[in-house]
């Protein structure tokens, strides 16, 4: 195990920033973050560009030379290890033996099959100190997405919930705008520019009409709005078909009665039905296949309620208003009801902050 000094973990942390600044922008690649480093000095950073552009190690690199510097004899720090297979770049470990590298960092291993060790390997061939580890929980935390996709196959799930103290989503009426004030809204706009996808129900767009674009930041590409409609109960002039980028998911494969969605712009995806609704478990596995990385639920309590129960909720971020509406008001989960308290399930509370007037519960769920 490689000794690590606490300059080296400034430097990662550093580099850490600049992937996580870079996740959405370069998904489906992980966005990793770089800092050149030579006598306890920065003498380039870099982040991952969109498919298709630099690595970070690249722009690092290219940001060096723009100083008038040059990489000989640094050390990168970067937060995944750099790839060594030509894809629709060249090998970033091939490039930095060129630059003439002393010492490179990674935080962690990359899982993907086409590198999994191969760049340190091929870094250490040609002399140079190459070790990976340091600061490796936090790494995985940024690459969370990716990470995901590529071990488990599925994106990263966040579930997003608003709800009053007594618990309640919306009225029994269906009306839920709006339970939070203006930070916390701006808040669920941070958590949708970081998803590549955002999935809901039809019973959300029936009663909301939702867009689900981002709207306070300036985006490469919207997230794909993703509508669970296994019926095809949903109007087709709803909201969420303007201007294309929407998937619908449905159990109906009559062509027929995809045309008028067809004719919005949407695509469609016919999955078989369980337990009353789209397969889930096949769902996470398409939307991995097509690369999102990470996926955030804005949905109703049915939906909810069932991706909790089959295991697909990697974390919730619940927004607590401080207001009351009633017991006939709708809630966060369906759940069964249960005889017994040894049946409840079981949430952990990662974090709790106040957002304006509103609450911020993270937690994650205990696996079925």
């Amino acid at each position: 195990m490689s000794s690590f000094s606490p300059q080296d973990h400034v430097f990662m942390q550093q580099a850490l920033r600049l992937a996580e600044a870079a996740t959405r922008r370069a998904a489906p690649n992980p966005g990793v973050g770089c800092v050149l480093v030579r006598d306890g000095r920065v003498i380039g950073t870099g982040a991952t560009l969109q498919v298709g552009g630099d690595h970070a190690e690249i722009q690092a690199i290219k940001d060096c030379l723009a100083r008038g510097d040059s990489a000989r004899g640094a050390t990168a720090y970067v937060t995944l290890e750099p790839c060594s297979h030509h894809g629709r770049t060249p090998p970033c470990a091939e490039r930095l033996v060129q630059e003439g590298l002393a010492r490179v960092v990674a935080a962690m291993v990359d899982p993907y099959h086409e590198v999994s060790g191969r760049g340190l390997a091929m870094l250490r061939a040609a002399g140079i100190d190459a070790s990976a580890g340091l600061l490796e929980a936090e790494a995985r935390h940024v690459h969370r997405g990716f990470l995901s996709r590529v071990e488990r196959q599925r994106p990263w799930v966040t579930l997003k919930a608003a709800a009053t103290l007594d618990g309640k989503t919306a009225l029994l009426n269906g009306k839920s705008q709006w339970i939070t004030g203006p930070a916390a809204r701006h808040d669920v706009q941070k958590l949708r520019a970081r998803s590549c996808a955002i999935l809901t129900g039809s019973g959300t767009v029936l009663v909301d009409n939702p867009q689900l674009t981002v709207r306070d930041f300036i985006l490469p590409q919207q997230p794909l709005r993703v509508v669970l409609d296994s019926r095809l109960v949903t109007p087709p002039d709803r909201r969420i078909f303007h201007g294309g980028n929407t998937l619908l998911v449905t159990s109906i494969a009559d062509l027929t009665r995809h045309q008028p969605y067809l004719q919005r712009g949407a695509e469609l995806m016919v999955l078989p039905e369980e337990a009353g609704h789209a397969n889930l478990p096949m769902l996470m596995q398409r939307l991995a296949e097509r690369g999102v990385n990470e996926l955030m639920i804005e949905a109703g309590a049915g939906l909810n309620g069932a991706l909790v129960r089959a295991g697909l909720v990697d974390e919730a971020i619940l927004y607590l208003a401080p207001s009351l509406v009633g017991s006939t008001a709708q809630g966060l989960f369906a759940w069964p009801a249960l005889e017994d308290l040894a049946d409840k399930q079981q949430v952990k509370i990662q974090d709790v902050r106040m957002v304006g007037a509103d609450i911020r519960i993270n937690m994650t769920f205990a696996m079925p």
